[in-house]
């Protein structure tokens, strides 16, 4: 039950009530006040004593008014005591505030789809206490985010209003994980254009749609079989390395956590070699590698002597806390 057809029934009595009076009107040859008080007495039953003697017709017409009102009415009330009772005042003005704070979010990422993969999406995300919005125009699906409390827009993704109501211009990312490639192809080129400078991941299926999602505007593609292909065959052949990368990326308590860290100006890390960073004595944390550049130019395992430079990404294992302290150091000065 929902707004729209309490509003939907409530115009049906209107426009009944509109032509029962143009009907009086016609028949008994009266006013537009005299007819819409025949109206209401008669669909309301009270025995009002009425403007006029009425006519065979008046009488058949009356009938008619009566045993159409009684059902209508009947049904419109039936509506609106389980829009009441089914606390849908209270979802309203739920929804309401939620959209007003989805409107006012800012540096956060939006997921497009909560299916098996999306919702996997989510609750990482959840864990990694990240700012995001869900789309998802799935109704069964909706209960499932109302459990994670998690912010969602009800409506199609592909659509370029939805994603404006995302705020997707003042978003960071998007995460596309809807069914067919098509429409996160469509979602990609849409979210493209409406922020260029979005960092864009996309779920694909088949092995010709990676580079098609990229050259619809995705920085990057994931096709979970493979992922999950991947996996499998690694737990059987190295089940001890993947128990332990799976406790850094899935753990529960995410007490160990690996992230990525941008050197960013004015800080102190700037041009200056890794052994004297001091990183791992100040935060207590593991370089495990550095990503430079826009391509995949990763130097795995840096030596004491590496020049960290402006814009680099570090890929760190800590705890939030280490990691924490590490983007303090990558972002200011002492």
């Amino acid at each position: 039950m929902n707004v729209k057809k309490v509003v939907t029934w409530g115009g049906v009595i209107l426009g009944f009530i509109s032509l029962a009076t143009i009907g009086y009107m016609l028949i008994l040859k009266i006013s537009f006040i005299d007819a819409l008080y025949m109206t209401v007495i008669t669909i309301s039953t009270v025995g009002y004593k009425e403007v006029v003697e009425l006519n065979t017709l008046g009488k058949i017409f009356t009938m008619g008014v009566i045993f159409t009102s009684v059902g209508t009415i009947g049904y419109l009330l039936s509506v609106v005591f389980r829009f009441f009772s089914e606390g849908n005042i209270n979802e309203a003005w739920r929804k309401k505030k939620m959209m007003k704070e989805i409107g006012s979010m800012t540096n956060h990422i939006i997921v497009c789809g909560a299916g098996e993969t999306g919702v996997h999406v989510i609750k990482q995300l959840k864990r990694r206490m990240a700012d995001f919005v869900v789309i998802e125009n799935d109704p069964e699906v909706l209960e499932l985010l109302k459990e994670l409390e998690v912010k969602y827009i009800f409506d199609d993704a592909t659509k370029e209003e939805t994603l404006m109501d995302a705020n997707i211009k003042s978003a960071k990312g998007l995460i596309s994980t809807l069914a067919k490639d098509a429409d996160n192809a469509f979602v990609v080129m849409t979210a493209r254009e409406l922020n260029p400078g979005l960092n864009i991941v996309s779920r694909a299926h088949g092995d010709s749609s990676h580079k098609k999602l990229k050259r619809a505007g995705a920085n990057k593609t994931v096709s979970p079989d493979e992922i999950g292909g991947k996996k499998m065959a690694a737990l059987m052949i190295s089940p001890d390395v993947q128990y332990f990368v799976d406790n850094i990326i899935d753990t529960k308590n995410m007490s160990i956590n690996m992230e990525e860290v941008i050197i960013e100006k004015p800080s102190q890390l700037i041009d200056t070699k890794l052994r004297d960073a001091k990183i791992s004595e100040k935060a207590g944390l593991i370089v495990l590698a550095i990503r430079r550049g826009v391509e995949d130019d990763f130097i795995f395992n840096p030596k004491a002597d590496e020049t960290l430079l402006l814009h680099d990404k570090m890929i760190v294992v800590g705890s939030k806390e280490q990691i924490s302290m590490l983007k303090k150091m990558a972002k200011d000065v002492e």
